[in-house]
């Protein structure tokens, strides 16, 4: 069985036991989390499609950890104007176990 979940504006397909880096979500780490944004539920032939959100559809899930992704670089660069800003950014994310699709 596997789910499209939408959580932090981004769309993920999870299936249970899968570990998945979402955006950084309010928990501590081994409390349980649940995603009611359910987009779509399947299993095999059959398939939930909702409009927008299946019907009692929910993932639950266990908070694993808590990170940062790697550096990402922003240069922004004028040529002939002895001009160049250079910029980092690190993510936030939370690491999450799903443990359970129901739908």
């Amino acid at each position: 069985m596997y789910a499209v979940i939408a959580t932090g504006g981004k769309q993920y397909r999870v299936a249970q036991g899968d570990v998945i880096r979402v955006e950084k979500l309010d928990a501590e780490s081994g409390a349980s989390v649940e995603f009611d944004n359910v987009l779509l539920v399947g299993s095999g032939e059959d398939v939930k499609v909702g409009a927008p959100f299946v019907e009692g559809g929910k993932v639950t899930a266990s908070v694993k950890s808590h990170g940062r992704a790697d550096k990402v670089e922003i240069i922004k660069f004028r040529r002939r104007k002895h001009s160049r800003k250079r910029m980092g950014h690190r993510q936030h994310f939370t690491e999450v176990e799903i443990t359970s699709i129901s739908g």
